[in-house]
């Protein structure tokens, strides 16, 4: 600019400004929007309980929430045995009166959130001959599906089938086949919360290649776009670090297509994989660790879900050998969810008893805390509670805490009226604080 030059009208310069920097964005900002649409509106479930196909049936979900409640109320008979066996395995002050009534009315109520029909490693065949494994196979998927077509189901379920290994690769389509045919043939529709499960993943290939199968299931059964997501189970190392060395499980996220609905650890078989011996296989293992905080940055504002593994110490035996179990469990649980892994595996109906123990302590020993800084940052006055007036959160800060508060409401460790009492808010304020639309200043 000479110095005889007016100088630039701001206003004039500002908007010229935007207009290039939107042009030179444009692409960016729909690739980002696209690839990382932020955590789902949906609930996620605190658990998957996986049960061999031979095991499944009608009943089974009651049976598993009776067998679970015997257990409970055979080792935790009142709040004081719940505390004697969890104080020292799932720390910070919870109310075990609290805890104990709410965890009784869970295992009646709702035992299992999301149950996992496994025909891949727990389906053994055992005592099946070889040359008759393809039938044997074929008849439990029928089974299933018929039995479970018409019987109550959690609010979310599946099945794991075959990984896309060459070894397992002709029998695992055989079975998502069979089993996705055989529920849409009863009206060109699938039971609401179907979740299928890809294990053993070793490539972004085999992604793209469900991907495919998904879309031309959808096709063959009449289903609408979009109807079969599926999770991607994280059992070998090289889906977390590929040849070149990168991470690999961001790549397999993003090849889904936007199908991709959770990302599930695999504890044993990942382990084993790295070479950690049999005794030292745990879900708190380093090589556990750092799998599963690669797997959490990958999956960070995809709306992809993440899921710990499982621990194999089950609770059965004498007392002091379902209390020891229960401590571990617990302590483990109670580790994911501190970690930020909100769901884990669970194999036995006795485990639920820990699994929500520890998971309702978590959320309770914490709820007052988080409903008084959403008070402070919301400027609500809770009829119950305080206003946090120790904390400066942010924004990103304040969707966390919402995000907490649903999760709590969602399994059942909190109630409506208690958040609103402790923070001042509905649960449809806290949803519009946890999942801002843009434009809306909080």
């Amino acid at each position: 600019m000479s110095r005889t030059q007016a100088p630039a009208d701001p206003v004039e310069l500002q908007q010229r400004l935007l207009i290039a920097a939107d042009l030179d964005l444009a692409v960016a900002d729909a690739r980002l929007a696209d690839r990382f649409p932020g955590a789902p509106a949906t609930r996620q479930p605190v658990h998957t309980l996986y049960l061999p196909a031979e095991r499944v049936h009608a009943g089974v979900v009651a049976l598993v929430g009776e067998a679970a409640l015997e257990a409970f109320d055979e080792h935790l008979p009142g709040p004081d045995a719940l505390r004697e066996v969890f104080d020292q395995a799932v720390p910070g002050p919870a109310d075990a009166r609290v805890i104990h009534t709410l965890v009784r009315a869970k295992l009646e109520r709702e035992p299992v959130e999301d149950l996992r029909i496994d025909f891949e490693d727990g389906f053994t065949q055992r005592g099946v001959p070889a040359g008759m494994r393809d039938r044997d196979e074929d008849d439990h998927v029928d089974r299933v599906v018929s039995e479970l077509s018409t019987a109550p189901l959690p609010p979310f379920w599946g099945l794991r089938f075959g990984s896309l290994e060459p070894a397992t690769r002709r029998r695992g389509i055989r079975t998502l086949t069979r089993f996705v045919t055989g529920l849409a043939a009863g009206g060109g529709s699938l039971p609401p919360g179907l979740r299928p499960t890809l294990p053993k993943v070793t490539s972004v290939d085999q992604v793209r290649a469900m991907v495919r199968l998904c879309r031309e299931l959808e096709t063959a059964c009449g289903l609408d776009e979009r109807t079969l997501r599926f999770e991607i189970q994280i059992e070998t190392p090289q889906s977390i670090c590929a040849p070149d060395g990168s991470a690999l499980v961001a790549r397999l996220v993003h090849a889904a297509d936007g199908r991709c609905i959770g990302l599930h650890y695999g504890t044993y078989d990942y382990s084993a994989a790295c070479g950690i011996a049999a005794e030292y296989q745990a879900m708190d293992h380093p090589v556990a660790d750092h799998a599963k905080a690669v797997m959490q940055v990958a999956a960070a504002g995809t709306g992809v879900t993440l899921s710990d593994g499982s621990t194999n110490r089950l609770p059965v035996g004498d007392r002091e050998d379902v209390r020891a179990a229960w401590r571990l469990h617990g302590r483990l649980v109670d580790r994911s969810l501190r970690r930020g892994y909100y769901q884990g595996w669970d194999l036995h109906p006795a485990q639920l008893v820990s699994r929500y123990v520890a998971t309702y302590a978590f959320y309770r020993r914490s709820l007052p805390t988080a409903c008084a800084r959403i008070a402070a940052y919301l400027g609500t006055t809770p009829s119950g509670g305080t206003v946090a007036t120790g904390y400066l959160d942010e924004p990103a800060t304040a969707r966390a805490l919402a995000d907490f508060c649903v999760r709590a409401l969602d399994c059942g460790a909190a109630t409506d009226r208690e958040v609103h009492e402790l923070a001042g808010v509905s649960r449809p304020e806290l949803e519009a604080l946890r999942r801002p639309r843009p434009g809306i200043a909080l």
